[in-house]
């Protein structure tokens, strides 16, 4: 299970290593029960959870209770976590923060129907950083949520503990959502599959809907392109957004080959690293190998669009802080509030004038990142502009300035799909020389999900599947 610093969970027990596609085959033909899947998920997460500290609420015995009632769709009986920033019914939703200190919800919030409609059996809540505003999933006077590759690394952000679960192997997928990278930030840290839809795939939770500029995708993180896939078509058997092209049953590549605007340096001009360069290089080729053609393409986006992101960043914490009681909870408390949260709200008041111009560009961004695909079918970059922090790097206990420039050099690729609705896939396809994995990011033109996991399933294939924990921890 742990070679001191790597730790996983994946033993000879009813999970194995099998990824939720074959555990739901194998529930659906009766050779397991949902019940023994859930009793190994639970035991996995007693074991593990003293290592990596990704578990928000445990919801243990309620689960073993629904693994045991009848359920249906693409996952039933397949546990899972849900982040704690989704209501869930007799649940509170702290959105990671100790300021908020919220009520048990109602109900199940809109997207939590559509993702729990497929038969999932919720284990509890991941972990996620306060309010999702940071890329590493770290407190003030808390422990972190610890990477399983190397406990001293960032697990990523905001869906952290949702990442370090599934690397971990105590569930084989696991709920996460994406603000400005925060489905594919953790992804690339803990060596998963991580897909951000186009904005409108899938039903909006409640609060991302409201937002003046809906830069909130909804989704999974997985350790298999074919359990993505599976997600995603599933998904689509409950809502189907008729404006959007459907995305269907994606079960392996596709046979068009690709045009692939190759970028290497972020918007806002932070240096690539070169582990991480060469990875995107490295893939690059692979691509070429493939039949692709590769080239490099200038980004047809504003210079203005990383000052504008960070304003309108800034923006989502004042109104967090200002308005916490009516939004939160009558309990919120902004005197909780963690250093980013604050900085964050008084970086915004200090440019509140340009709201106006900030959300009028970033709404046209779409149309500006809709150009690049006249001469492309996809664009490859990093993830991130260097490869994963040992925590303490991005620590909400950091003085605010010197927070804020280290996560404006650390997530500059990834917030262009929010701010433009746009679909973007992580995939693990590279090693730091200490064995963490590096990933590389494709983004696809609007309402093309399927362009993106068809060639993912051909760069898994080609790899011969993603590098796996046990057999890291195994080298």
């Amino acid at each position: 299970m742990t070679d001191a610093k790597t730790v996983h969970a994946f033993c000879d027990d009813a999970l194995g290593g099998l990824d939720a596609t074959a555990i739901a085959t194998l529930i659906a033909r009766g050779e397991l029960s949902p019940r023994e899947v859930a009793e190994a998920a639970i035991a996995r997460a007693k074991r593990l959870e003293p290592y990596i500290n990704a578990i928000e609420l445990p919801l243990f015995d309620t689960a073993l209770d629904a693994a045991s009632a009848a359920a249906s769709g693409a996952f039933a009986g397949v546990p899972t976590f849900i982040k704690d920033n989704t209501d869930l019914k007799g649940l509170p939703t702290n959105q990671g923060s100790a300021a908020v200190n919220a009520r048990p919800a109602k109900e199940d919030g809109a997207f939590a129907k559509q993702l729990l409609a497929q038969g999932f059996v919720t284990l509890g809540k991941s972990r996620m950083p306060e309010f999702g505003f940071n890329a590493s999933t770290e407190y003030m006077g808390l422990n972190p949520v610890r990477n399983p590759w190397h406990l001293d690394y960032s697990s990523g952000a905001s869906s952290g503990g949702a990442a370090a679960l599934v690397a971990a192997g105590v569930v084989p997928i696991a709920h996460a959502n994406d603000g400005g990278g925060s489905i594919r930030i953790p992804a690339a840290a803990c060596g998963l599959v991580g897909l951000k839809p186009t904005r409108g795939r899938f039903i909006d939770a409640e609060a991302s809907s409201s937002l003046p500029v809906n830069i909130v995708g909804e989704g999974v993180v997985t350790r298999t392109v074919r359990d993505t896939a599976r997600f995603f078509a599933g998904m689509e058997q409950v809502y189907r957004n008729r404006r959007l092209p459907g995305v269907g049953a994606v079960e392996g590549p596709g046979k068009r080959r690709l045009r692939v605007g190759l970028v290497l340096d972020s918007i806002n001009g932070a240096p690539t690293d070169a582990a991480t360069r060469e990875t995107v290089l490295q893939t690059a080729r692979l691509l070429e190998s493939l039949g692709h053609r590769v080239s490099e393409m200038p980004l047809n986006i504003k210079p203005s669009f990383a000052d504008d992101f960070s304003i309108y960043w800034g923006m989502l914490s004042f109104l967090v802080s200002t308005f916490g009681k009516q939004l939160m909870s009558p309990d919120f408390d902004k005197r909780m509030l963690d250093n980013l949260s604050v900085g964050l709200a008084r970086h915004y008041r200090k440019n509140a004038l340009k709201t106006p111009a900030v959300l009028y560009r970033l709404k046209k961004s779409q149309d500006d990142y809709a150009r690049n695909f006249g001469d492309y079918d996809v664009v490859l970059s990093p993830v991130l502009s260097h490869t994963t922090p040992k925590l303490g790097w991005l620590s909400p206990e950091q003085d605010f300035d010197s927070l804020f420039e280290r996560l404006l050099q650390y997530v500059s690729f990834t917030p262009l799909n929010n701010a433009t609705g746009s679909p973007a896939i992580s995939l693990p396809l590279g090693a730091t020389a200490e064995g963490l994995p590096i990933a590389v990011h494709f983004s696809g033109a609007h309402g093309d999900e399927k362009t993106l996991l068809e060639l993912a399933f051909e760069l898994e294939q080609a790899k011969g599947g993603f590098r796996r924990i046990e057999d890291f921890a195994r080298a």
